[in-house]
């Protein structure tokens, strides 16, 4: 009498689950929509008739997965973040002048993400007049990186010797963030003009060797 053979785990999946996998898939959908909708058009120039249209899904069915354009919003930053998170990881574990350098590696990252730098400086530039969803998080976020990049020159400064002890180190690092995003806009503008990441990577070594 032959052996039944037991099951495969995706076949025992119960309906619950499979509901569940299947309204994952629809959000990332939806989300992934909104991120190159939102690059094109802005935020606010985008409404969620738009975006249900382009899932094929009804303004009710929207709103089924996210309550309101805010919600969705949220999401999309959140995959901005997620898409880098894994550079983010190995940037942390370094510092200093190693660090600083990897800025250049950050840029030519950048530069094969076109879609993903074309939201950040769209809704960056959005969230700088009035009231907009996105300002408490890019408030944050410049806070976090100047900080971050601060400590890398303060760490270049102090314990590794190769920064003068009377450079300011959070004007410096504004400067640096300043440049890398006046670059980014140059490039998504006229992208065959402009090398992002060799252009910045020329700055930084005559910015830093003004520093030494």
């Amino acid at each position: 009498m032959p052996v039944e053979q037991s099951a495969h785990p995706d076949d025992r999946a119960t309906p619950r689950r499979r509901g569940y996998a299947k309204g994952k898939a629809r959000r990332e959908e939806i989300v992934r929509t909104a991120l190159r909708t939102f690059a094109e058009q802005g935020y606010r120039s985008t409404s969620m008739r738009e975006i249900a249209e382009a899932v094929g899904l009804s303004q009710a069915g929207l709103l089924h997965h996210f309550r309101n354009k805010d919600d969705l919003l949220t999401e999309v930053l959140r995959l901005r973040d997620a898409e880098q998170s894994a550079f983010n990881r190995a940037l942390a574990e370094e510092n200093g002048m190693v660090a600083l350098r990897r800025l250049v590696d950050l840029m030519e990252l950048n530069a094969s993400q076109a879609g993903l730098v074309r939201l950040y400086t769209v809704l960056r530039g959005e969230s700088v007049g009035g009231e907009h969803p996105a300002q408490p998080y890019f408030a944050e976020r410049f806070l976090v990186l100047r900080e971050r990049v601060a400590g890398y020159l303060r760490h270049a400064r102090d314990v590794e010797g190769v920064i003068r002890a009377d450079v300011d180190v959070t004007q410096a690092s504004t400067v640096i963030m300043a440049v890398m995003d006046g670059l980014q806009t140059q490039w998504l503008l006229v992208p065959d003009a402009v090398d992002l990441a060799g252009a910045f990577e020329r700055f930084l070594d005559d910015y830093l060797r003004g520093l030494s």
